[in-house]
């Protein structure tokens, strides 16, 4: 078993301010809500994670937004922050788009959509096996954050109506790549790093994440 270790990621921002575990609690206190385990809803939990996210990550002028229809990310502009904006409300889709967001350098993060190539739903089988492969630190990190909510992950290859691709070995990377980041063998992102501390604090009472909880069975 091993005990998550996250190393600096040299791609993040270096404005990121860290807090220790024994401060943590302090400054958390500044966000005044229910706690975590009396939310009911998704739209109460939703709203839980927009408002600790916005204050968490604050310093790095970004903000978590619902939108009404896709997800898509806007880079700050003038006076307005970054926003990282999530599909329909849904929690997980935030959790996903935070996920590529945490992986994206200061370069990456002034353009639209971080850069990011994609094709709609249809693609085709070479498309797909790109798409999987861009998709395996999000959605391994995307796996993270779920745990530390205390939420079911599933995996996604979203192309409902085009080649989906292995399935089987998708999940297979997307495990592996979780266990490379419990073992050093990957560096975490800061960002992620400091959001996983962050959740853990709230819902775990600072408990950190370990590599016996996740299984390749848990995917399916």
């Amino acid at each position: 078993m091993h005990q998550l270790q996250p190393q600096p990621e040299v791609t993040t921002s270096l404005r990121l301010t860290t807090h220790s575990t024994s401060d943590s609690a302090v400054y958390l206190d500044h966000v005044q809500l229910s706690p975590w385990a009396n939310l009911q809803t998704e739209v109460q939990q939703v709203d839980w994670l927009i408002l600790h996210f916005n204050h968490w990550f604050s310093h790095l002028n970004v903000m978590l937004v619902r939108g009404d229809f896709e997800p898509e990310y806007f880079p700050a502009i003038k006076d307005l922050p970054a926003r990282i904006q999530f599909a329909h409300g849904f929690f997980n889709s935030a959790l996903h788009e935070i996920s590529h967001w945490s992986i994206a350098g200061h370069k990456r993060r002034l353009l639209a959509d971080l850069g990011y190539w994609y094709a709609p739903d249809g693609r085709t089988a070479e498309q797909q096996a790109l798409f999987e492969q861009v998709e395996i630190k999000p959605q391994a990190i995307e796996w993270l954050f779920s745990q530390a909510f205390g939420r079911k992950f599933r995996v996604s290859l979203d192309n409902l109506t085009g080649d989906g691709g292995d399935g089987a070995t998708f999940k297979d990377n997307v495990y592996a790549q979780v266990q490379r980041y419990f073992d050093g063998e990957a560096k975490l992102p800061r960002d992620a790093a400091h959001l996983i501390q962050c959740i853990c604090s709230c819902t775990r009472s600072g408990k950190t994440l370990q590599s016996d909880e996740f299984r390749r069975e848990m995917l399916g």
